[in-house]
């Protein structure tokens, strides 16, 4: 497909949306105010807004490599901020999706250039987690089991963070939650690690407020 027939889609969606629902675009630029910001993996096979049903404008998104929640990485933490404290969202989802090559690639010994610094924490979680996943003899169940496990951990990173903690003491209505996507069948499986609050998360990563 040629990059100008892009172009000439974007113009045939646009003429459909607008024909079927005449005031989305005008509602769209007035403001934005999704309940929801979603974190996912950048694969392509995993467009946020379709899987879930989801219009332009009500999924606030953010995507990287293996859909990781990281205390160091501005971008990430930037768009967490600006969708809790501006936008006032009312649920995080991170969503991760079985067979990813992120995952795969990380378990592996490979050299994968620069992506090797991106991908080092999940294999610091294989590592807390060896025991079980050396157990599945199947490399295939490894790679998806170790999927699950890499967003149960992001839950965790996002509940620590200081954003997630301070909306929390401030009594904000803010639930995040813990997804995954399966790519053979196109369904969401909830991995039920949600967190309403921080009674369940250790107190050091909690935040006073004044």
């Amino acid at each position: 497909m040629e990059i100008e027939e892009l172009l000439n889609m974007n113009q045939a969606w646009a003429k459909k949306v607008a024909q079927e629902q005449p005031e989305l675009f005008t509602t769209l630029a007035q403001q934005q105010a999704p309940k929801y910001l979603w974190i996912g993996c950048s694969d392509s096979r995993v467009p946020a807004n379709e899987i879930v049903g989801l219009l332009p404008g009500e999924l606030f998104v953010h995507r990287n490599v293996a859909n990781l929640v990281k205390h160091v990485d501005f971008n990430c933490q930037s768009v967490i901020q600006y969708a809790v404290d501006v936008l006032k969202v009312e649920h995080i989802i991170v969503c991760g999706h079985y067979g990813c090559g992120g995952i795969k690639v990380a378990l592996e010994n490979t050299n994968a250039g620069i992506s090797d610094y991106w991908l080092r924490s999940i294999k610091d979680i294989f590592i807390r987690h060896r025991e079980e996943l050396q157990n599945l003899n199947d490399e295939a169940a490894c790679v998806d089991r170790m999927c699950e496990i890499n967003v149960v951990e992001q839950v965790a990173n996002l509940a620590h963070s200081k954003i997630v903690q301070t909306a929390w003491q401030n009594n904000q209505t803010l639930e995040i939650h813990g997804w995954i996507y399966g790519i053979n069948n196109g369904v969401i499986k909830d991995l039920n690690v949600s967190h309403k609050g921080s009674s369940n998360v250790d107190n050091i990563y909690q935040v006073e407020t004044s």
